[in-house]
């Protein structure tokens, strides 16, 4: 047997189960090959709380919404996200909201999150569908393309534009690369025990540190451009710019370029993740893919979609609903105590890492039956009202809940009422589509998705 049964100490504490694996490295060599099996195996061993380690270093996994519930809302002030985070992140996208602590996201998240509100966000609807349409417009009959890459294309000129209002659809794959480059690097760092820092010179470190300084310089050129302007666009830069703390204050550049490097690399990146996974899961699923188009098709008669229909297409929201289910992007959430914490009984100490994983809480079949089933019907407003707190949680909970989670949804059921009116995917066959966060800080697919493009009769 692999655990450690439960049992009580003089101090009545709880002992964490273990699986048994390799001295020395642990569990990091197979967090690297195939990190999402490792939280489903230390699941199955050791139930609802279990243990790992990286290198010297104790992983305690706990896998409830209540569990979700402490650790991310209730005890948020008694964690932060660590050294491992602080010190891959910093250097690649500076001190931004998703990684800045204490006061500083306080206060950065005070200023930006109004502007993520929905009665805000309503605005860039008409950006998302019109890039929608621009891409699919470029596809023609039986061609066959990469939706994951296409879907990434497209979110990053979505984001381009509501982020800096300009237009970089042409620039996609220099600045995908860009982007890429850098969230790969910090990927890689992060499956490392002792990730080799940024100023050593490796290849891998020249092309990481050529990429950040071709987005920094990118984005202080934009800076500079807006500030010799003289109206207020309507953008997210703009409020960078001309929003101030409670005191007054105005960001400087540096922490502009670090919130504006954050948001564009997790305002395209995750989006772009799920459409790929929904696309697929859509192809693999006739019967609810038509479900979609008949939808959109008697919605919208052929017109772009807007703002205001989206509660008219309840179904397309459904269905990404169940695809963040099953796949979310940001899989995996990580905390270290800033001092000892009792969660329930379970001491967790000083120099634990504690993991609470959306993909394995997604797969609870006391939540979700049949977990692994695509079912668009769990998130009809009725069942999704059964849901215990936080037994879903795509974007995280608590204080450090993803600001952009109503921009996510929004752009996710445009994006796929738009395009399911236009065109047919087919998967085409024989293919390894199988999640892979290994390269990635979300979880893609491995080896892409390469789908045969129909076009849609009278559309």
């Amino acid at each position: 047997m692999t655990t450690t049964p439960n049992k009580t100490t003089k101090k009545s504490a709880k002992v964490v189960p273990h699986i048994i694996e390799p001295l020395f490295l642990g569990s990091l060599p197979e967090h690297t090959r195939d990190r999402l099996n490792l939280y489903l195996r230390v699941i199955h061993l050791c139930g609802d709380v279990g243990s790992f380690h990286f290198g010297p270093f104790r992983v305690v996994f706990f896998n409830t919404p209540e569990y979700a519930h402490h650790i991310l809302v209730e005890h948020a002030a008694d964690f932060d996200k660590g050294a491992a985070i602080h010190n891959t992140f910093r250097p690649v996208i500076g001190n931004g909201i998703f990684v800045s602590e204490g006061n500083l996201h306080r206060r950065q998240r005070k200023i930006m999150a109004p502007s993520f509100q929905p009665r805000h966000i309503i605005s860039y609807a008409a950006t998302m569908v019109q890039y929608s349409e621009i891409i699919q417009q470029e596809w023609q009959e039986a061609i066959t393309i990469d939706v994951s890459q296409a879907m990434t294309d497209l979110t990053m000129s979505v984001i381009g534009k509501v982020l800096f209002d300009a237009d970089v659809f042409t620039e996609t794959d220099e600045l995908g690369a860009a982007m890429t480059t850098t969230l790969g690097h910090v990927s890689h760092s992060l499956s490392q025990l002792l990730p080799i820092p940024l100023s050593w010179p490796t290849i891998r470190n020249k092309h990481t540190r050529e990429a950040i300084a071709l987005l920094r310089g990118r984005i202080q050129k934009l800076i500079e451009e807006r500030r010799a302007e003289t109206t207020e666009r309507n953008d997210f830069l703009s409020v960078l710019l001309y929003s101030k703390d409670e005191d007054g204050n105005f960001m400087s550049d540096a922490q502009i370029i670090d919130e504006a490097l954050t948001l564009f690399g997790a305002g395209h990146e995750t989006t772009a993740t799920a459409l790929a996974w929904t696309w697929y899961l859509l192809a693999s699923h006739p019967d609810i893919y038509k479900k979609v188009q008949a939808e959109v098709d008697s919605v919208l008669q052929g017109r772009t979609p807007t703002y205001a229909d989206l509660a008219r297409l309840p179904y397309c929201l459904q269905v990404f609903k169940e695809t963040l289910r099953l796949y979310p992007p940001a899989y995996a959430t990580s905390r270290v105590p800033l001092h000892d914490v009792d969660i329930d009984g379970y001491m967790v100490h000083k120099q634990d890492i504690v993991f609470v994983s959306a993909y394995t809480l997604h797969r609870r079949p006391d939540t979700f039956p049949e977990p692994e089933k695509f079912d668009p019907d769990r998130f009809t407003p009725e069942n999704e009202k059964k849901f215990p707190r936080h037994a879903y949680m795509p974007f995280g909970a608590g204080p450090r809940i993803c600001i952009g989670n109503h921009f996510a949804m929004m752009e996710g059921q445009l994006l796929l009422a738009t395009l399911a009116q236009r065109v047919t995917f087919e998967l085409v066959p024989d293919q390894q589509i199988i999640p892979d966060p290994s390269k990635h800080l979300t979880i893609r697919p491995k080896y892409g998705v390469n789908m045969v493009v129909h076009r849609r009769e009278g559309r």
